[in-house]
């Protein structure tokens, strides 16, 4: 009775479903933080000249649901990337999620929050919260979706990477609504090339859109995911290209030495070249990393 209940409540709360996919507010309450939106802030969505889908100024974060015909027990959270100031929805999260079906792996398009100080008591915890509140909902909810509650990933682009990695690191940083203390680890985390230290190394534009012109030194180190890298760290696959001159490869290399100190199970491919925003095509090799990713969650039974 209980499952019927919750699969009810979440085909009321759909407000767009189309085959497969569904698309559930991530919030049913207030949204922690919030400040009411200026009239004239509206979520936006555009499609530059180079064929990417851009959504900027979210007030309402969602889910995406991409249901496999099969669903293996598998499920991953997708965080596309955009530097906290936009979110390249597609290209970072339904093409990646559709992917995922195909594989029987239920996937989740994470729509967060984007810092913004107009509509947000404090922007630095906005997108925390969101993903915190994302894997709160899927693993409380496993059974609507055939999930096994503990193979929940996440999964990150780019700022997108470093929203994943902070889950990762900061999992028991309570920053939502949990009575019933349901585990926030993820049991699994996919960095493709990931902002990961706010140090030397930082994407200077995700450091000042989520901390603003003058983060302190505690803001710096708490977001650093390679400084907050522990022994119950969840297993990590990482994707960088040499030549990534947006994202420094040494983000990557970071969190990999962190993992690799700390005795955590990870993967890293790093590519001679591809830049940074690849999404799932490196056209300067012939390496497949989605092929790759397969084999490792082969590897560790999440396949």
């Amino acid at each position: 009775m209980k499952k019927i209940f919750i699969l009810a409540y979440f085909i009321l709360t759909a407000f767009t479903q189309t085959k497969a996919q569904q698309v559930i507010p991530l919030y049913n309450a207030a949204i922690p933080g919030s400040k009411t939106a200026p009239a004239d802030f509206k979520e936006t969505i555009e499609t530059g000249a180079d064929g990417v889908l851009r959504i900027s100024r979210v007030t309402t974060p969602t889910l995406t649901v991409f249901a496999p015909a099969k669903a293996n027990g598998t499920a991953v959270i997708i965080c596309p990337g955009g530097g906290y100031s936009i979110l390249a929805f597609e290209k970072e999260g339904t093409l990646v999620a559709k992917k995922f079906a195909e594989l029987g792996v239920t996937a989740f398009v994470l729509k967060y929050r984007l810092p913004n100080d107009a509509i947000m008591v404090d922007k630095s915890l906005a997108p925390l919260q969101d993903a915190l509140q994302a894997i709160y909902l899927v693993r409380k909810n496993a059974g609507v979706w055939g999930i096994s509650p503990n193979k929940i990933g996440v999964m990150g682009f780019s700022a997108g990477g470093h929203l994943a990695s902070s889950l990762s690191v900061h999992y028991n940083d309570m920053k939502i609504d949990n009575q019933e203390n349901i585990s926030l680890r993820p049991d699994f985390s996919v960095l493709i090339y990931p902002v990961i230290s706010f140090g030397p190394y930082a994407h200077t534009g995700s450091v000042k859109n989520l901390l603003g012109d003058q983060p302190t030194p505690q803001q710096r180190r708490y977001f650093s995911s390679e400084l907050q890298v522990n022994g119950a760290t969840p297993p990590t696959f990482l994707v960088h290209a040499n030549n990534d001159g947006t994202v420094p490869v040494k983000n990557s290399l970071l969190y990999d030495e962190a993992l690799a100190r700390n005795k955590v199970p990870a993967e890293m491919h790093i590519y001679q070249e591809g830049g940074h925003g690849f999404g799932l095509y490196n056209r300067t090799t012939k390496e497949d990393w989605f092929e790759s990713l397969k084999s490792w969650m082969q590897q560790n039974k999440w396949l």
